[in-house]
């Protein structure tokens, strides 16, 4: 299907979408709040210090920092953890007390799968007293090419560190052993030894993943993108998983989003760093679930994200690409459903050409009651709020 990302829908300023009889299209106002990214590999959105109030946390290669909302005054937390960049977060308030915690991964070496001490490290951040000053790291073992991870909520109420590599261990070209997708267990002393148990070995090559609920259910799943498609991984009580395949398509970015009623559907970007723009909707009495490609023409996409940006009860969806060999510019657009079968898509472009999209996150930061965006721009070196107005 062809997406048509057109000025004239913002001049009509309607839009049937998905079930509204009628619906304004959100304008951004953009506000740059670091212009001195260097890469901006991963971006989060969480209450650093208990205000209630939602702050940005950066992970860029030499440092990763928070950003406190309102006045986006930025505090370092650690920096140079290793000899390479850093390359990933997890951030959650993983003890009730109203304040994230933080694990990050670094030593990023993608083309050294073997060697645990060339490639990847996983770090679990000891908060200070008073959290703008720098937190204490405490390394964990590893995977080679650590590169993404998550805190995930378990069956009994504790919360794992869910940590993905993008290969497994001395894999070339996406061949050799399966990417080994490790939950980490916190011990009451986090200096202590930290237990891990193996998520899913099957993948060779794995980009990215989040934690998701379907269809209202409260229990969390994880939702797996990599080259051999898309999984999702239902933990047991007794520390086991489980695995359900969605998609058989090489994969990079994927989340869940809810349609109409809370249906689940999930977006990809396909393949790994690619030009598609995907959405799946489960197909009853079917293995794989349908698959509907709305846009074909992303440049390195990157970054993915879904919310309800118009307040029509169901999802939209906002991506970001890093590549100029297509058009010629990066950028971030904004996909919205246009029939009330969700088969029909329009864009927006939100940032023409000064956002080369690493990393997104959505969230409601200045409590007005619309979902706003934040994006880390590599080659452009920035790092920026789109407040939904």
């Amino acid at each position: 299907m062809k997406i048509f990302s057109t000025l004239s829908a913002v001049v009509i300023g309607l839009a049937v979408i998905a079930g509204s009889q009628a619906a304004d299209l959100p304008k951004f106002r953009h506000v740059t709040i670091d212009a001195k990214v260097k890469i901006g590999y991963g971006t989060a959105i969480a209450d650093m210090n208990g205000d209630k109030k939602p702050d940005i946390i950066l992970c860029d290669a030499r440092n990763i920092a928070w950003y406190e909302n309102p006045s986006w005054r930025k505090h370092i937390v650690v920096e140079n953890l290793t000899q390479r960049d850093h390359v990933c977060i997890a951030v959650r308030d993983i003890d009730g007390d109203g304040k994230a915690e933080i694990a990050a991964g670094a030593q990023w070496n993608p083309g050294e799968t073997s060697d645990t001490a060339k490639s990847g490290a996983v770090f679990y951040l000891i908060p200070p007293a008073d959290r703008t000053q720098k937190w204490t790291p405490v390394q964990l073992e590893h995977e080679p090419t650590t590169h993404r991870m998550r805190w995930f909520e378990t069956p009994t109420g504790g919360h794992d560190l869910v940590v993905l590599p993008l290969h497994g261990r001395g894999n070339k070209g996406g061949k050799g052993d399966g990417v080994r997708t490790l939950a980490y267990h916190m011990p009451s002393d986090p200096k202590g030894n930290w237990s891990t148990t193996l998520v899913d070995g099957n993948m060779h090559m794995s980009h990215n993943f989040e934690v998701a609920q379907w269809d209202g259910d409260q229990a969390n799943e994880i939702l797996l993108g990599g080259l051999e498609g898309v999984f999702l991984l239902n933990p047991a009580k007794d520390g086991g998983w489980s695995r359900r395949q969605i998609s058989n398509n090489p994969t990079g970015e994927v989340r869940q989003g809810a349609g109409p009623k809370g249906k689940t559907f999930v977006t990809a970007i396909e393949p790994m760093h690619g030009n598609q723009l995907s959405i799946y909707t489960e197909a009853k009495g079917k293995k794989l679930w349908n698959r509907n490609v709305i846009d074909e023409s992303l440049d390195q996409g990157h970054a993915l994200a879904t919310g309800d940006f118009m307040g029509t009860g169901s999802d939209q969806i906002v991506v970001g690409w890093r590549g100029t060999r297509r058009t010629g510019k990066v950028g971030v657009k904004f996909y919205y459903p246009t029939n009330t079968q969700r088969t029909e898509w329009k864009s927006l472009l939100i940032d023409d050409n000064e956002m080369a999209t690493e990393d997104i996150r959505v969230a409601d930061l200045n409590a007005d009651g619309k979902i706003d965006i934040v994006a880390a721009g590599r080659a452009t070196h920035n790092l920026k709020i789109y407040f939904n107005e």
